[in-house]
């Protein structure tokens, strides 16, 4: 057969075979507007539709200068200045580079596939004004367009939030799966929690970590004729349901002030751990220190921790404590005996045992005080039959540990130079 018919048959099959049509992805209908459309847009709501149906929308904008409890919000501008310019190590650390958003959720439950979030907050701070967008829910009907809309498909940003890293963007991430069929897919973003930074800064100084108690303790805003945020799921389905939106604004504004203060906790909480300390107590000083060293920025821990040795009376034994391990790290072990000896009248429990296990350690390894590192050992392990640990096998390992350091003790006290160096002398990290 010639190479011309050979092209002529080939053509030929290929025109009986069957042509494949890329199926495209499939919407389904639009959910009918509901019928209190109209009512909710005279509270002061815009209506929005795209491809997936219906979502309600409320804009608001502050000048810089807008001051919510005793914070300017123009401050965020300064404390990004403020991160620049120290360039730590740190998981507050946000620079211009990123898109930075303070989101807040409001949601009809607590957890699982039935729980809905019906109001999404997202606040930007723009070169003029900062600008608060509100998303709510038409209705459950409306659920892809109203995810759709927050545009999280569209590109990574650096999310703020207050507990969100465990709550609000699980539950996100959990409806989007839900309506995984009809959405762009979710964008992985950068999360800065400040939950976690507020409980390591306030550690021992508040009792509670409610948004409401930081802002009324930390930030000096009091709410007035807030909604409980308990009520809010009720309000919402009670909104729908009837279709009057008047309690629901309410829920708005409770989420505005929410929102308001993350970015107010955020230039707050920069301030204390960048700029010179002034208000604050030796114990969260203590703790910003304790942050710093377990980031291992050991210079800028010390520097918290000789700063309340030096300038608080009282409260002042972890930071006495936590100094002693940077000193005994910088081989300044007469320092550091002082400075663990000076923790002793404060502390208590496990770190109370610790402490005179260091300062064992220091007067047998390097002062060859046999006599002193015997006293240190026996009151550690007192302290130690008497403290309660959550296992049994940590209160054994402790104790056969401190028996065997007492044990080479008393040989070195009486065979000085001869007794076995055998137990290890590393230093403890800093543990919580």
């Amino acid at each position: 057969m010639s190479y011309e018919n050979k092209l002529l048959q080939m053509k030929s099959l290929l025109k009986k075979a069957p042509i494949v049509k890329e199926e495209k992805k499939q919407l389904r209908k639009k959910p009918v507007k509901p019928e209190y459309t109209d009512r909710w847009i005279r509270a002061g709501l815009e209506s929005l539709e795209n491809d997936y149906g219906l979502v309600f929308r409320k804009k608001t904008l502050y000048p810089l200068d807008h001051v919510h409890g005793n914070i300017q919000l123009n401050g965020f501008h300064r404390a990004l200045d403020q991160w620049h310019d120290a360039g730590e190590v740190h998981p507050f650390h946000l620079t211009d580079d990123e898109e930075i958003v303070f989101f807040d959720t409001e949601t009809t439950g607590l957890k699982g596939t039935g729980t809905l979030i019906f109001l999404i907050g997202f606040l930007r701070v723009r070169e003029e004004a900062v600008e608060l967008v509100q998303y709510v829910l038409a209705d459950p009907a409306n659920e892809a367009a109203f995810l759709f809309e927050t545009d999280l498909w569209k590109k990574p940003m650096t999310l703020v939030s207050y507990n969100g890293k465990s709550f609000d963007w699980p539950q996100i991430e959990t409806r989007w799966t839900l309506n995984r069929n009809e959405l762009p897919k979710l964008k992985e973003h950068r999360h800065v929690d400040l939950l976690v930074g507020t409980r390591r800064m306030w550690k021992d100084e508040m009792e509670r970590f409610k948004l409401t108690k930081v802002e009324e303790e930390k930030l000096g805003f009091h709410r007035k004729g807030d909604i409980p945020g308990h009520l809010a799921p009720v309000i919402y389905m009670d909104a729908v349901k009837s279709g009057n939106p008047e309690l629901l604004m309410k829920v708005l504004k409770h989420n505005e002030w929410d929102i308001l203060s993350l970015l107010t906790l955020f230039i707050q909480s920069t301030s204390l751990l960048l700029s010179e300390p002034e208000n604050e107590s030796a114990v969260t000083y203590t703790n910003i220190g304790k942050w710093y060293a377990d980031l291992k920025v050991n210079s800028k821990g010390k520097d918290l921790f000789l700063y309340v040795t030096e300038s608080f009376s009282n409260d002042t034994s972890y930071a006495f404590y936590y100094l002693g391990y940077q000193l005994k790290r910088e081989k300044r072990y007469k320092e550091a005996a002082v400075s663990f000896q000076h923790s002793l009248e404060g502390l208590v429990g496990r770190k109370k045992i610790d402490a005179y296990i260091e300062l064992s350690k220091i007067y047998e390894h390097q002062f060859k005080d046999f006599l002193e590192a015997s006293r240190a050992a026996e009151s550690a392990n007192e302290l130690a039959e008497n403290h309660y640990f959550p296992r049994v096998e940590s209160r054994e390992k402790l104790l056969a540990e401190l028996n065997k350091r007492l044990v080479r003790l008393e040989m070195k006290k009486v065979f000085p130079g001869e007794a076995q160096c055998s137990t290890g002398n590393g230093e403890n990290s800093f543990q919580e």
